[in-house]
């Protein structure tokens, strides 16, 4: 039976199972995938480029010492002993690999020496374009290698892979720093489809809330106003971050890089002035359903009163007529009965017409 409190997430859902372990404990706070961990990886430089799964963690020690840029990708949070044993090859902070198998960060950028960790989220469409999918994305760029954590596999990476593949754009002239920004434009450049679908949304809704504001579509507009808050709470942090890398005078971030990281910051500006745009958007439609509800209960109100005041003089005949007093003239008549009808009928013709003229009909 559902129980009051049942309306409330659970106690390990709104806060983390860490509290009260030591700093750099790692545990994963979010949905579990049961799929087994994937780590790939792809190495590459000007003149080479490979591509290949690893079986197990172990093997990323052997691209520490290469002269290329590596890119290790990590899909599965759950297993924390991978990502701890990750951590522990390239030297990554305790506090950072808590933040990593914590879905529920922020997203924000944090310096830790000669490493720059970031967390966002991944932003998309469901295939049936009725919702918006989320996932965490984790960056932790080192000198000549990056690696991403996700919590399952597939992303918007794959163009970027095929470049690199087939040595096309300027990913594989450039260090770590590059790839770095190029993961980071993917990912914003897909809010730009997210925010498209918003805006899609928001013209079918206004047009089926002008044909009928019913409680369906009121339902819709509160399903929606919660996507875009959510949408806008992992969108604008993202702002400060792009800065913070552009900005900031860290010697793995060329100056090279921050030109095209400036570019990245201006694209972070246009998707949040148009998911501010489209939230203005929303309100106006939240309005004109409100207004459409009013224009209804005024349409039946003016209905109810017509009839009433229709049936005002005529009940008033009838009352007359149905008294029984003895000296009334016209209970004798042989056509009174006929003259009450034709009157009541009459004025009722008469009212109808007088409606029509003045439009109240």
């Amino acid at each position: 039976m559902r129980t009051e409190q049942s309306k409330y997430p659970p106690i390990e859902e709104r806060f983390s199972s860490s509290a009260g372990l030591p700093p750099g404990t790692l545990v994963h706070v979010g949905k579990r995938f049961d799929k087994e961990v994937k780590v790939t990886v792809i190495d590459y430089n000007l003149e080479h480029a490979e591509h290949k799964e690893l079986s197990s963690a172990s093997e990323c020690s052997d691209y520490m010492k290469r002269d290329s840029v590596t890119w290790i990708n990590v899909d599965g949070l759950h297993n924390t002993d991978i990502i701890s044993e990750i951590g522990d090859i390239f030297n990554i902070h305790p506090l950072v690999l808590e933040d990593i198998v914590n879905t529920r960060q922020r997203p924000k950028l944090e310096e830790f020496g000669d490493q720059v960790f970031i967390s966002l989220k991944m932003l998309g469409v469901q295939e049936d374009r009725k919702s918006m999918v989320m996932e965490q994305v984790s960056l932790v760029m080192g000198k000549g290698w990056v690696i991403s954590f996700q919590e399952q596999k597939g992303d918007v990476f794959d163009s970027l892979r095929n470049r690199i593949m087939q040595n096309q754009g300027l990913t594989r002239k450039n260090g770590s720093d590059f790839l770095l920004y190029r993961l980071l434009d993917l990912i914003v450049d897909n809010y730009f489809f997210v925010a498209e679908f918003f805006g899609e949304t928001l013209e079918e809704l206004e047009e089926d809330v002008l044909e009928n504001p019913d409680t369906k579509n009121l339902h819709r507009i509160q399903s929606i106003k919660k996507l875009m808050i959510q949408f806008k709470r992992n969108t604008s942090p993202l702002r400060e971050v792009v800065n913070m890398l552009d900005k900031d005078e860290h010697p793995l971030i060329l100056k090279t890089t921050k030109r095209y990281l400036r570019d990245l910051y201006e694209h972070v500006i246009q998707v949040t002035e148009a998911i501010d745009t489209q939230r203005d958007i929303l309100g106006g439609i939240m309005d004109l359903h409100s207004s459409g509800v009013s224009n209804k209960m005024n349409q039946v109100m003016q209905v109810l009163t017509i009839i009433a005041t229709i049936f005002i003089p005529l009940t008033f005949i009838a009352g007359i007529y149905g008294m029984n007093f003895e000296k009334m003239p016209e209970l004798k008549w042989d056509y009174g009965y006929a003259y009450v009808w034709a009157l009541m009928v009459a004025l009722f013709i008469v009212m109808m017409v007088y409606f029509r003229r003045k439009r109240w009909l």
